[in-house]
C-alpha cells in the first residue's frame, strides 16, 4: 500500500470517531456508520471525502437541534435555522471552518431545551450535553459554551469561573464569525441588523434584567465582531 493511500486511510479513521449522530434508540452511532447506510440506500461510496464529512457534521448538528428544540420551543428553533442560514452565506470568507461554524450555529442555543437547562446558562448547558452525551468535537463544544460572549452572562450568573474551567475559549475569528450569526438574526430567524436585534432584546427582557444587563455590557464587543465578520467577508468577494 502506497504512503498516500496510508494517510487518506488514516484521515478517514479519524474523521469517523471526531463525529457522532443520535441513534434510533438513544445511543450514539458514528460517522462510518452513517454512510454504510447511505452507501446501502442511494449507491453512493462508503469513502470518507472531506465533502462528505462536512455535510454529514451538518446534518447532524441540524437533526440533534430539531430534535431538542422544534417541538419544545419552536420560536428558538426558527432563530436556530435562521442562524444556520446567515452562517451558510460565510462559507466564502470562512474557508475550512465553514461546515464548524454551520455545525455551531444548529446547536449554540440547544441549552434552552428543558431537558438540557440545570445551570440557567444556556451556553453552558448546551456544551456541556455536547460533550458528555454527544462526545462532539471540542472545537464545537468551544463554540457553543461561549457564543455571543456568554462569558459576560456567565460573570452576571456568577458562573464565569464554571464556564471557562469547563471549556476554554474558542479562536477570536470562529467566535466572531458565530457571533455575527446570531446577533444579525432575529428571534423568528430573519436576518436583521445588528443594533436592531440588541435593541430587540433590551425590549424582550426589559431594562434591570440580568440578560439586559448582560447585553449592554457585551455591546462593544458585539459591534467589533459584527464589523470584524463583514469586513473579512467583503475582502473575499
Amino acid at each position: 500500500m502506497s504512503a498516500s493511500n496510508d494517510s487518506t486511510m488514516a484521515t478517514t479513521r479519524s474523521a469517523q470517531t471526531s463525529v457522532h449522530c443520535p441513534a434510533g434508540d438513544g445511543g450514539i452511532r458514528d460517522v462510518s456508520d452513517v454512510l454504510r447506510r447511505q452507501a446501502a440506500s442511494v449507491n453512493v461510496p462508503a469513502s470518507l471525502t472531506s465533502v462528505d464529512f462536512m455535510q454529514i457534521t451538518a446534518a447532524w448538528a441540524e437533526g440533534l437541534a430539531r430534535a431538542l428544540l422544534a417541538d419544545s420551543l419552536p420560536r428558538r428553533w426558527s432563530h436556530v435555522q435562521g442562524v444556520a442560514a446567515r452562517a451558510r452565506t460565510l462559507k466564502p470568507s470562512l474557508g475550512t471552518d465553514a461546515d464548524l461554524i454551520e455545525a455551531a450555529a444548529w446547536l449554540h442555543d440547544i441549552g434552552y431545551a428543558p431537558e438540557l437547562a440545570h445551570t440557567g446558562l444556556h451556553g453552558l448547558d448546551g456544551a456541556r450535553y455536547l460533550r458528555d452525551v454527544q462526545h462532539a468535537d471540542p472545537m464545537l463544544c468551544r463554540l457553543v459554551a461561549h457564543h455571543s460572549y456568554a462569558v459576560i452572562e456567565a460573570e452576571e450568573r456568577g458562573l464565569a469561573d464554571v464556564l471557562t474551567r469547563d471549556f476554554a475559549p474558542p479562536p477570536q475569528p470562529l467566535a466572531d464569525a458565530l457571533t455575527f450569526c446570531d446577533m444579525t438574526t432575529s428571534p423568528d430567524g430573519d436576518q436583521v441588523q445588528v443594533t436592531r436585534r440588541l435593541a430587540e432584546i433590551h425590549d424582550r427582557y426589559g431594562s434591570g434584567h440580568l440578560v439586559s444587563r448582560f447585553i449592554s455590557r457585551a455591546t462593544p464587543l458585539i459591534l467589533e465582531a459584527v464589523g470584524q465578520v463583514n469586513a473579512r467577508a467583503a475582502s473575499t468577494r
